[in-house]
């Protein structure tokens, strides 16, 4: 099978973790920012990731193709789904993509490696998150904000096997993790590390800025 990602995309990273989780090979294919035909070509609109199947048909959502691939043998993603965690998601999120969006702009990353593609990515952000060097200047602010947030999610990282909500908390922590002024509780950090560890997909704390 072939998935195609932006190496940046935490959706794409719930993708990359399911098939690192399993154990299971993929052929990893990065698509150019700015290349809208060739998604387009694959699923009728530009969004990512996008699996190819071992039947060549293609697959979008990342979610959907969590569960495809979870469901090849035997399930791993057996954890009850834990409300707490959901809510904890969807609160940090707005924040989170305000430290960490400014950051990819700038990051080490196959989807941006010409100038071309990295200007295709950054006016695609401004346009959604405005000028981003004035989110920069709040950064103080935003980890102000969040890591009272990341406390609170220490007590609720005590589960002992893998779920649906590991696939949908790490990728949000491994975005972060490129923010360099945030600090991670130890047990929230332990938990990145382990997860990374067992995925096979890097945390992004050599690229903090």
């Amino acid at each position: 099978m072939k998935l195609y990602i932006y190496e940046h995309c935490p959706f794409c990273t719930r993708a990359r973790m399911i098939f690192g989780l399993k154990g299971l090979p993929v052929d990893l294919r990065v698509i150019m920012e700015g290349d809208a035909e060739t998604p387009t070509r694959l699923i009728g609109k530009k969004a990512v990731p996008i699996l190819e199947k071992d039947d060549g048909t293609h697959m979008g959502e990342s979610l959907d193709i969590v569960r495809y691939v979870d469901a090849i043998g035997t399930p791993i993603l057996v954890a009850p789904q834990s409300e707490a965690l959901d809510a904890w998601v969807k609160e940090v999120w707005p924040t989170a993509l305000k430290l960490f969006i400014p950051r990819f702009v700038e990051g080490d990353f196959a989807e941006v490696a010409t100038p071309a593609a990295r200007q295709a990515y950054r006016l695609r952000e401004e346009h959604a998150f405005g000028n981003l060097d004035e989110l920069r200047n709040i950064t103080p602010m935003l980890v102000g904000q969040i890591e009272p947030m990341l406390e609170a999610l220490e007590p609720l990282l005590t589960r002992k096997v893998i779920g649906i909500n590991d696939i949908t908390l790490w990728p949000v922590l491994r975005s972060l993790s490129i923010v360099g002024a945030v600090t991670f509780p130890d047990a929230v950090r332990a938990y990145m590390d382990r997860l990374s560890q067992e995925c096979g997909v890097p945390l992004l704390f050599e690229q903090s800025r």
